[in-house]
């Protein structure tokens, strides 16, 4: 064997006897752990990704993790309290969760475990809400100024292409735009999070933030349901955060054709003055689930005993937490 070899085979093995030393001597004792909710302080950005469920795991591990006992802690602080909300006698603070507390369903009395789900998904919706209304405002002006004017300006009329294309109509049909774009009565939405979560317990939302059980057929960002009959190939889709599911529900509700005489009951709302009820759009769903009006009744059932109709006059305010100071969490 030529020295250079020899001396190659001796440097590769002192090299190899150095790791395994220093493997031996400062062992790796990390553990794997699966995605934990997470809490974003009412001034903080949301995170989002593009990257799916593992990229959403590994934004986890950089953010404050949440468990029941710390989110009705911070609850606690900011003087969140459902029933007082309910009754009509204050605003929701701006608390903006990511996704459930992993161990909600350890909750064991079923009264506590439903007062932290609706106090969770209660400041989601009415954020969602709150977006909506932002861009139906604007088409209301719009419509007022092209029927004053005749034409608009060119930025109104890009921006009426952008939220078409979203809403999935003309551009030219603002009335349609009008009838598409807004809100989801709170009480339904939240409702509807309950039945189809489980009250924040299933698997879907615990692994995927998917709060009202929406099917799609991609492979990315999915679940498979555990029980899915034969020949079925549905899945259940998954979001980045419980935001991302709220949007979501709202934008098929609101373009979707199976929904087409929930916005037509909506707009008579609108036009009576009456005020928007979620209790009476739930006559509009039988085609959400295949239990028909099974689930119809479900929802109804849920609004009526957890009394949520008043719910559908809640609005966002109240107190903020700081992040520049010492963090409630």
């Amino acid at each position: 064997m030529k020295v250079f070899d020899r001396a190659l085979i001796g440097f590769i093995g002192l090299c190899t006897g150095t790791l395994l030393a220093a493997a031996v001597s400062t062992p790796f004792n990390g553990v794997t752990k699966s995605p934990k909710a997470i809490l974003n302080l009412p001034d903080a950005k949301i995170e989002t990704a593009s990257g799916g469920l593992n990229d959403l795991a590994a934004r986890n591990n950089r953010l404050p993790i949440v468990t029941v006992s710390s989110l009705s802690a911070t609850f606690t602080t900011l003087d969140y309290d459902f029933d007082i909300i309910r009754e009509g006698r204050a605003v929701v603070p701006r608390l903006f969760v990511a996704a459930m507390p992993q161990d909600i369903s350890r909750i064991r009395v079923p009264a506590h475990r439903k007062a932290i789900f609706f106090k969770t998904v209660l400041p989601l919706v009415l954020r969602v809400n709150d977006e909506i209304l932002k861009d139906r405002r604007r088409l209301l002006s719009l419509r007022t100024k092209k029927s004053k004017y005749g034409n608009l300006l060119a930025a109104d009329r890009l921006w009426l292409a952008s939220i078409a294309e979203r809403y999935k109509t003309s551009r030219y049909n603002i009335t349609e735009l009008i009838r598409r774009v807004d809100i989801v009565p709170p009480s339904l939405a939240l409702a509807q999070a309950a039945e189809e979560s489980g009250w924040g317990t299933s698997r879907f939302v615990l692994e995927g933030n998917a709060l009202f059980g929406q099917w799609t057929f991609a492979e990315e960002n999915s679940l498979v349901p555990a029980e899915r009959d034969l020949g079925r190939d549905h899945r259940i889709k998954a979001f980045t955060t419980l935001i991302d599911a709220v949007r979501a529900y709202a934008r098929n509700l609101n373009t979707h054709r199976s929904y087409l005489h929930l916005r037509r009951e909506r707009m008579v709302m609108r036009q009576q003055g009456t005020g928007l009820s979620g209790r009476k759009l739930t006559d509009t769903l039988t085609s959400y689930s295949e239990r028909g009006a099974k689930y119809v009744q479900s929802i109804q059932s849920i609004i009526s005993f957890n009394k949520l109709d008043s719910l559908d006059n809640a609005r966002l305010g109240g107190k903020r937490v700081s992040v520049s100071a010492k963090p409630v969490i």
